[in-house]
């Protein structure tokens, strides 16, 4: 069955059709339960419901050919392995169960025997592993530029020198950056900036990493394919959950030399799920098509925000270098009240105090799921007609 089929047209027949025969369809879905109709601004991806997952994980293991995999290794999972790899012009790549390991994992072995880390100070490998990359591999993390998206060649070439010159011999193993970087509303880091980093990296013998968790976001916004951006650096992460809507994982390409043997590693850190195919069995056929459908949203995006401005009670603003996020500012309702109304009709927002001006959205293809105008009158009130 076509998946965009399936999603646009609701799937309660098809849910019934693929459960058991013991379970009657009564019990597939209860009235109300609306499987595939509610349109999101909070998520990366579409945000599935547990109900919604079973009945995705039950069509895709009926595929013909499915096999699982043991202990992440094989199967499914091999095979989602190779269309990463291939989708992002690598030689090879390996499935880890979180982001934060497989990014963990890169700048560990990119180092070797130079332990110090070029980062963001925004970054997520910086801020929000607990200083596991310092605890765990023993390595030095240098966050450049706070409260910014990147940092330029100029402030790299500082602590580079800096780092030549201390009393005790040390240099630079590996230049990490992350874009588009969560912390800073999914703006992306400028690519031209990105060419001159990894030049020089390259030149000073420098190994390079990319956290790309959203990297499928950017040719919509750059112009750049991915393989553009995973061409300069020695490895790239990319979620799998985020965009895709598997249960969770990550993918981590590089060369097949880089790869090969790395699984003794996640397995020393407990990352060999004994089962990982429920993570990832339905994760392809949104691969497949994502950076057209993630285009499409956009579309709608923007006819959801033309709507909004011409009724003189809501303001939107993008991001200079932005991605997946708008900020909109609602006249004469407060953003609980807002997201009440609109989640009656479908239509989820994220949870904001009410002294908040401008909330930040994020574009995601549960658009496709309701008209334009549908998901427009839901944040305006009235009939969702």
């Amino acid at each position: 069955m076509d998946r965009r089929h399936f999603l646009a047209t609701g799937a309660l027949a098809t849910a019934s059709t693929l459960l058991p025969a013991s379970v009657s369809a009564s019990t597939a879905a209860t009235p109300s339960e609306d499987l595939f109709q509610n349109v999101n601004f909070y998520s990366d991806g579409l945000a599935l419901t547990p109900r919604e997952y079973a009945v995705l994980l039950d069509q895709a293991t009926r595929r013909a050919g499915f096999t699982p995999d043991n202990y992440s290794r094989g199967g499914a999972v091999e095979a989602l392995e190779a269309k990463f790899a291939a989708r992002l012009g690598k030689e090879a790549a390996i499935f880890l169960p979180t982001g934060t390991l497989a990014n963990h994992l890169a700048v560990r072995k990119l180092a070797g025997n130079s332990p110090r880390v070029l980062v963001q100070a925004e970054s997520h490998l910086y801020n929000d592993t607990g200083d596991g990359a310092q605890a765990l591999s023993s390595l030095t993390l240098l966050p450049l530029a706070p409260g910014e998206v990147g940092f330029t060649l100029d402030e790299a070439k500082a602590w580079a020198a800096r780092t030549a010159g201390g009393r005790v011999e040390s240099r630079i193993g590996v230049l990490s950056i992350e874009s588009p970087v969560r912390r800073q509303q999914h703006r992306f880091f400028d690519f031209d900036e990105l060419v001159r980093l990894c030049d020089w990296a390259r030149e000073q013998g420098i190994r390079r990493h990319l956290d790309g968790a959203r990297l499928f976001n950017l040719p919509q916004h750059t112009g750049r394919s991915v393989k553009e951006y995973a061409a300069l650096f020695d490895t790239v992460y990319v979620s799998v959950w985020k965009h895709f809507n598997g249960a969770t994982g990550a993918m981590l390409a590089g060369d097949a030399s880089f790869i090969e043997g790395l699984y003794h590693t996640r397995r020393m850190f407990g990352g060999a799920l004994p089962a990982a195919w429920p993570s990832i069995a339905f994760v392809d056929q949104y691969l497949d098509d994502y950076e057209a459908d993630y285009a499409k949203a956009w579309q709608a995006a923007d006819q959801i925000i033309a709507i909004l401005e011409a009724s003189g009670r809501f303001t939107a603003r993008k991001l200079d270098n932005g991605t997946s996020t708008f900020l909109l500012k609602a006249e004469g309702v407060t953003s609980m009240a807002l997201s009440e109304r609109a989640s009656k009709r479908g239509v989820l927002l994220p949870g904001y105090r009410d002294d908040v001006a401008e909330f930040p959205l994020q574009v995601n293809t549960s658009l496709l799921r309701k008209p334009p105008e549908v998901v427009a009158r839901a944040l305006l009130g009235g009939s969702a007609a």
